[in-house]
């Protein structure tokens, strides 16, 4: 059974969607890529991300973003879709490029993830790919009511949890492992590739200010992240489909 969406938990700084946008840039390579660049963002939030993209400088891109709610703040240069539960109402093979920056934690649970991932598959095109950024279940603190152990907690646990320190109703997410997002992406029919080293670097180049806890994980060897990342807060890859 596929559960509901949950409750909307978009960021709404654009300054740090831009930073987000710029990340995902880089990691993608879209500088190389054939032009011009149908995108989709799963996830429109303030409209931060699909507006970067679609009045990029140099970047030719057709946009298109979606979102369970409309709570968008700039909405200029890309077309914008309500979306409902974890399909896309788009025809098969439409993108280039998808863009889900957390949010397949918001979708439900493992059979509404999958129905997600599968759709991303759908909707790309050949050669197409897609940057998919995840809460990693084992992080310390849950970035969404910023508590500690939050998600390793049992399911039963999570919402008493969340009423006992005030932070709301429910706890509305299910992030995945490593391990768990790696079985989904195969189910789905995606390969992923792990973009966590790489995505510091990004970090840094897109946020000169970046903290001091984000510049020394910079001077990491790949080895040493990809030995921690099970544990490492965020999961982000690049996925294509497998053939």
């Amino acid at each position: 059974m596929v559960e509901p969406v949950g409750l909307p938990h978009a960021v709404l700084d654009l300054t740090s969607r831009q930073r987000k946008a710029v990340k995902i840039e880089l990691l993608l390579g879209l500088a190389n890529r054939e032009q011009p660049i149908r995108l989709l963002e799963i996830g429109t939030g303030a409209g931060g991300i699909a507006h970067y993209f679609a009045q990029h400088p140099t970047l030719v891109c057709r946009v298109t973003a979606g979102d369970v709610t409309d709570q968008r703040i700039v909405r200029d240069g890309y077309h914008f879709e309500r979306l409902s539960g974890s399909t896309l109402p788009f025809d098969d093979r439409t993108f280039d490029v998808v863009i889900s920056n957390h949010v397949i934690e918001h979708v439900g649970n493992r059979a509404a993830q999958l129905v997600h991932l599968r759709s991303i598959r759908r909707v790309l095109d050949v050669g197409g790919e897609a940057y998919l950024a995840v809460p990693n279940r084992w992080m310390v603190v849950e970035p969404h009511f910023r508590l500690p152990f939050l998600s390793w907690l049992p399911p039963a646990l999570r919402s008493p949890y969340v009423r006992l320190l005030r932070r709301g109703d429910r706890y509305d997410c299910t992030p995945p492992s490593a391990r768990a997002l790696d079985a989904l992406v195969r189910e789905a029919g995606l390969c992923a590739e792990a973009l966590e080293h790489r995505a510091v670097h990004a970090l840094i180049a897109a946020d000169p200010n970046a903290g001091w806890p984000v510049r020394l994980a910079g001077r990491l060897p790949a080895w040493c992240v990809r030995a921690a990342r099970p544990l490492i807060p965020t999961l982000i890859v690049r996925l294509t489909a497998s053939e």
